[in-house]
């Protein structure tokens, strides 16, 4: 896109259909210096391997472990200390019944199953099992379906291809991986939850870390950043009023936290479990992530 100073632009953008994204999808907050012009995307993660390998929106949603290891790769995309989606992780991993109990404790030596290594809710449930129940992690096999997003990464030894044509759910039902991180869906048949009592544990997890975990935050192309600041600051502006529109939980319930420290101690964990994980290589402080944020906008990031 051209840019030219203070004149109104249109970002290409990837957003999915939140609570805190409502308003500003709908109209309900507009901006005479910034629209967007957002892309027809049903299921939002599919698009997030474009953001870091095309390079295709101006402005999006992206999962922050994907973000994390493009921005290690050199993506050119500055992350905004906004939340667009974040939710409790204990509910997302199940286990088959019809084959024994099965407790986080159980897990070492154990193949469990994953749409990709690299996904955040993965991350996640990683950094819970082994931080908060002393999995060992290396001992365990990561049966996976999908290549990572960002396209120089490569899995670590203990993560395996699952065979063409398999499906996740299937295969713990076969008894083929012994767990599987399923996302939001409830318990059907012998498929039940790892965590019996995930909804308790996940507040008492948030609690404890800084807030609810966060998935997804948004993000702006680099040059935009660099050249137009104030398209930066009305963006983070739109975002915010978007939020409020938004009947949601305060403090440590808040899914959709905003401010750099709000999500701070919930981005140094992802980066320590990202760094644990072998997903990134350094673990940068999450004021070197938000430094370029915090440049442009200035006490509003706080």
């Amino acid at each position: 896109m051209t840019l030219t100073t203070s004149s109104p632009v249109s970002l290409y953008s990837l957003l999915g259909n939140h609570p805190g994204t409502e308003a500003l999808k709908r109209g309900g907050v507009s901006s005479p210096l910034v629209t967007f012009d957002f892309a027809d995307v049903k299921v939002i993660n599919t698009q997030f391997k474009a953001v870091v390998r095309e390079l295709k929106y101006d402005f999006a949603e992206l999962a922050i472990a994907t973000y994390l290891q493009g921005r290690e790769y050199g993506k050119p995309y500055v992350l905004l200390p906004a939340t667009i989606m974040g939710r409790g992780q204990h509910h997302t991993i199940f286990y088959n019944a019809d084959r024994g109990p099965l407790t986080p404790a159980d897990l070492n030596g154990k193949r469990v199953g994953v749409r990709a290594y690299t996904v955040t809710t993965g991350m996640w449930v990683r950094g819970i099992l082994a931080g908060d129940y002393d999995v060992d992690l290396p001992s365990m096999t990561w049966v996976t379906f999908e290549e990572p997003h960002v396209a120089e990464y490569r899995d670590p030894p203990n993560v395996e291809r699952a065979p063409a044509g398999k499906e996740l759910k299937q295969m713990l039902l076969d008894g083929e991986v012994d767990a599987a991180i399923l996302g939001d869906v409830a318990e059907q048949g012998p498929l039940k939850h790892l965590f019996p009592d995930h909804a308790a544990a996940a507040r008492r997890w948030a609690s404890a870390h800084g807030g609810v975990p966060i998935n997804h935050m948004a993000v702006i192309r680099s040059e935009i950043a660099g050249s137009r600041p104030d398209v930066v600051r009305e963006v983070y502006r739109l975002l915010q009023e978007s939020r409020a529109a938004a009947a949601l939980p305060a403090e440590a319930d808040d899914p959709l936290r905003f401010g750099v420290n709000a999500t701070r101690q919930s981005l140094e964990q992802a980066i320590a479990y990202s760094h644990q994980q072998a997903l990134i290589t350094r673990r940068p402080t999450a004021d070197e992530v938000f430094a370029d944020a915090v440049r442009i906008l200035g006490v509003t990031a706080e």
